[in-house]
C-alpha cells in the first residue's frame, strides 16, 4: 500500500502529497543548507526517506537547527562593552602582555584564549570559590544567602519540584518578595513539568516574577522540547553566585529511596566572575520573558577582590556554532601531563572527545573516570557502558560509584585546572542542551577536587577489563541498541 492510499481515508487527498513535497524539500535543505554533522545528515535523510510523514514530524520536534537563530540578544551598549573587554583581553594575550597573577594562569593561557575566542568567556582572577558535594550543605548555604538578600535574587534551575525542598524555597522567595527584594525565577518547562501552578501563582502574587524557558505554545505540543535549559544558576545582589549540578528537589538531599545518597558538585562564587554568571542569567531571562532586564549597574556592583581563583564562565547550547564546553573539555584533556580525573553520570562522548581521552591514556597520562552504578535513564546507562569499554582497552581506569547516585560533572587536570558545571560527557549536553560551566585555574581548588575524587574512589568498585569482558550477551545487546540511540538520548 502506498503512503497516499494509507492516508486517503483519514485526511483530504491533497494533504499527503503536500507533506511528501515538504518532506523532499526538507531533505534537500538538510543536505545543502544546514551543513550539520555528516552522520546526523545521513540519519535524518534516511528517516525522511523511509518514514516520510512520521519522519517530518520527528524532525520538527528533534531535528531543528537552532544555531542560525538569535535566541539570546544583548542591548547595543552592553554588547559593545563586552566586545571591548574581549578585544582587550585577546590583544593582551596575543602580545604576551596579560598580567597573570599566578604561574598556573600563565601556563594555561592557550586554554584561556580559546574559551575567550570561542565563547567570549572573559577571564577573571580575583574570585573566592567554595565547593559543595552534599545537597544539605549546599542548600543550607544557599538559604542563608537568600535570607540575607537586599536587592535582587535571580534563579534558574532545570528541575524545580514542588516537594518539601521546593516548597521551602518557594516560601522563602515569597517572603523576600514581600520584603521588597526583586525575585526572578526561571525554570525549564520540560525539566520542571511537575512544578505546582499554585506555587508559581503564590510567588507572582507576592510580587515575584516567574518564567518558563521554551514553554509549549499549544497545550501538549512543544516543538522545542528536545532543547532543554539544563543550567543551574543563582545570583544574589550581584555579589554571590551559585553554579553546578544540584537541582531543586528532595532527591538532591538524598531522600529518594531509589537513588539514596545524592553525590553532586556545586560552587559558591564571590568576585568578578559573578558578573558573568549574572550576564548568563539575564540573557536566558530575556529570552523567556516579555519583561526584559537591562544590563544596568545595580546588577553589577563593584566586585572587591575576594580571592585568587582564576575563573571563566563558559556557556554552550544548540544556538551555538561551536560546541564551546566540549572544546574546552578536549583542550583540558590534551593539556594534561600527569592525570585526568572525570566524574560524570553519563559518558557518551563523540569521536573527538573519545579520541582525546584515548590519546591521553595511550600517552601515559593517568585517565580515571567515575560513573554511577545505577541508572536514572536506562538507555543512557547502557550507552555509557558501551563507550567505557573502549577506554578500558586504552588503559584508562574506570570506577563505579556505589555510595548512592553520582551526578557530579567535574574534570580535574594535574592539580592545576578544573571544570565544574552542568554539562555531562554526552552528545545531548554538547549539542542539544543549554549548559554552563565554570573553568577554574587554581592550585588549591584543583587539589580539593582531586582529593574529593580520590575519596570517592574508596566508595567505588573498580571496573577491570576482565570484569567488563565477562558481561552477558543480553547486556551487550542493550549496550548496542542504546549506543545507536545515543545521539538523541
Amino acid at each position: 500500500m502506498e503512503v497516499n492510499d494509507f492516508f486517503a481515508g483519514i485526511m483530504p487527498p491533497y494533504v499527503p502529497t503536500v507533506l511528501l513535497v515538504l518532506n523532499i524539500l526538507l531533505a534537500m535543505a538538510i543536505v545543502f543548507l544546514e551543513r550539520r554533522n555528516i552522520t546526523a545528515t545521513w540519519a535524518w535523510v534516511m528517516i525522511l526517506g523511509f518514514i516520510p510523514i512520521v519522519g517530518f514530524i520527528l524532525y520538527l520536534i528533534f531535528g531543528q537547527n537552532l544555531s542560525k537563530r538569535k535566541i539570546f540578544t544583548w542591548d547595543k551598549k552592553s554588547k559593545e562593552y563586552i566586545k571591548k573587554i574581549v578585544a582587550n583581553q585577546r590583544e593582551l594575550l596575543q602580545s604576551h602582555m596579560f598580567d597573570f597573577h599566578n604561574p598556573i594562569n600563565k601556563k594555561h593561557q592557550h586554554l584561556i584564549a580559546m574559551l575567550l575566542n570561542n565563547d567570549r568567556a572573559i577571564f577573571t582572577q580575583d574570585n573566592e570559590v567554595d565547593l559543595f558535594i552534599d545537597g544539605r550543605e549546599k542548600f543550607d548555604s544557599l538559604f542563608q544567602d537568600l535570607e540575607n538578600a537586599k536587592h535582587h535574587i535571580h534563579m534558574l534551575y532545570y528541575i524545580l519540584r514542588s516537594d518539601e525542598l521546593g516548597t521551602k524555597l518557594g516560601n522563602l522567595l515569597i517572603k523576600k518578595a514581600k520584603e521588597g527584594v526583586k525575585i526572578r525565577l526561571l525554570y525549564d518547562d520540560m525539566g520542571s513539568r511537575g512544578l505546582s501552578r499554585k506555587l508559581v501563582k503564590s510567588i507572582r502574587a507576592a510580587g515575584g516574577e516567574v518564567e518558563a524557558f521554551f514553554p509549549a505554545r499549544f497545550p501538549l505540543v512543544n516543538l522545542r522540547l528536545n532543547y532543554r535549559n539544563h543550567r543551574k544558576l543563582v545570583i544574589i545582589d550581584g555579589s554571590i553566585g551559585y553554579i553546578g549540578g544540584f537541582n531543586v528537589g528532595d532527591e538532591y538531599l538524598g531522600l529518594n529511596e531509589k537513588f539514596g545518597y545524592w553525590r553532586d558538585t556545586h560552587l559558591r562564587v564571590k568576585g568578578e566572575a559573578v558578573h558573568h554568571i549574572q550576564s548568563r542569567f539575564i540573557l536566558d531571562w530575556n529570552q523567556a520573558s516579555k519583561h526584559d532586564i537591562s544590563f544596568k549597574g545595580h546588577y553589577y556592583p563593584p566586585a572587591s577582590p575576594r580571592g585568587d581563583v582564576g575563573v571563566q564562565i563558559v556557556s554552550s547550547g544548540p544556538d551555538s556554532q561551536w560546541e564551546q564546553i566540549k572544546n574546552g573539555y578536549i583542550k583540558l584533556i590534551l593539556s594534561a601531563e600527569r592525570y585526568i580525573y572525570i566524574q560524570t553520570p553519563y559518558f557518551i562522548p563523540d569521536d573527538s572527545l573519545l579520541d582525546a581521552l584515548r590519546i591521553a591514556a595511550l600517552s601515559g597520562v593517568k585517565v580515571k573516570i567515575m560513573i554511577p552504578d545505577k541508572p536514572d535513564h536506562p538507555f543512557v546507562y547502557w550507552a555509557t557502558y558501551s563507550y567505557i569499554g573502549e577506554l578500558l582497552k586504552a588503559g584508562a581506569d574506570v570506577y563505579i560509584y556505589e555510595n548512592g547516585f553520582l551526578h557530579a560533572k567535574t574534570i580535574v587536570i594535574d592539580d592545576e585546572i578544573a571544570s565544574v558545571g552542568t554539562a555531562n560527557i554526552d552528545v545531548r549536553s554538547f549539542r542539544l542542551n543549554f549548559e554552563v560551566n565554570a573553568f577554574l585555574y587554581h592550585y588549591k581548588t584543583a587539589m580539593k577536587l582531586a582529593a574529593i575524587f580520590e575519596d570517592d574512589m574508596l566508595k567505588s568498585k573498580k571496573l577491570t577489563r576482565e570484569i567488563y569482558d565477562q558481561r552477558s550477551y543480553y547486556i551487550r545487546f542493550k549496550e548496542s541498541i542504546s549506543r545507536l540511540l545515543s545521539p538523541i538520548l
